[in-house]
């Protein structure tokens, strides 16, 4: 199950990338494409396989998965801005660019740096089984830097949950607003996700189901908002064409 949930993602997210090639190609709306782009090769890189081949490569320390840290942080960063910006949402926008936002940035890549230099991270391995298996200690390090690692995507999340909430009681189109209730599905799933440390092992799977249910909804919110403005283009063309 948690294989074709990852590999089910992992293919929204490329096809997604796929059908933005044309429109960045012209200059238009680049961001989101990047967006699709950066989190695909986050996604891949959360998959075994392709995870320990460049892992291999790094020297098989589990450096890959620091690097994937990183590349969620920009993502997610660059998600904010955007949902932010579209939904006019100034009080999430400053909490993500002002100083709280730039604080917490740097407090949680401190956090993630630091607990990923404690642990004995020798043994590439996806989510850091291998890691986690050696020991007590490194089994709690391990849980200690999952979710140092959520913490800066659950914030980014939360600061535009209150706008998403607001976009979905307003009386914007319909597919804005399924848009918002997507999105504000990602951001619940996303910190829910932090609950991660002291999830009992039996319900494990609920971890992969909360991180990845945040990137479905997500990925589907923004596509969402995508479809709306190009039926709201074909719609204002239509009248103009009625009326010319």
């Amino acid at each position: 199950m948690i294989a074709i949930l990852q590999w089910t993602t992992l293919a929204v997210c490329a096809v997604l990338a796929a059908f933005r090639v044309p429109s960045a190609l012209r200059g238009e709306n680049r961001s989101l494409f990047f967006i699709y782009a950066f989190l695909t090769v986050g996604l891949l890189l959360s998959i075994h396989a392709p995870y320990v081949a460049v892992d291999r490569i790094l020297g098989g320390m589990n450096l890959t998965n620091l690097l994937l840290r990183f590349i969620v942080f920009g993502a997610v960063f660059a998600l904010g801005l955007r949902i932010a910006r579209g939904f006019g949402a100034d009080d999430a926008l400053r909490l993500i660019t002002g100083p709280p936002g730039i604080a917490f940035a740097g407090a949680a890549s401190v956090a993630v740096v630091v607990v990923f230099l404690m642990m004995d991270t020798a043994g590439s391995s996806a989510g850091m089984m291998a890691v986690y298996d050696k020991d007590a200690r490194n089994a709690a390090l391990v849980e200690y830097y999952g979710a140092a690692g959520r913490l800066y995507p659950a914030y980014i999340m939360l600061a535009l949950l209150p706008a998403m909430v607001r976009a979905v009681r307003s009386r914007l189109p319909v597919l804005v607003r399924l848009s918002a209730a997507l999105l504000a599905a990602g951001s619940m799933s996303m910190t829910l996700s932090l609950s991660s440390p002291i999830i009992p092992a039996p319900l494990a799977q609920l971890r992969f189901i909360f991180n990845y249910t945040a990137v479905l909804c997500l990925l589907a919110g923004l596509a969402m908002i995508w479809v709306s403005k190009a039926t709201a283009k074909r719609t204002q063309k239509l009248r103009s064409d009625g009326t010319g």
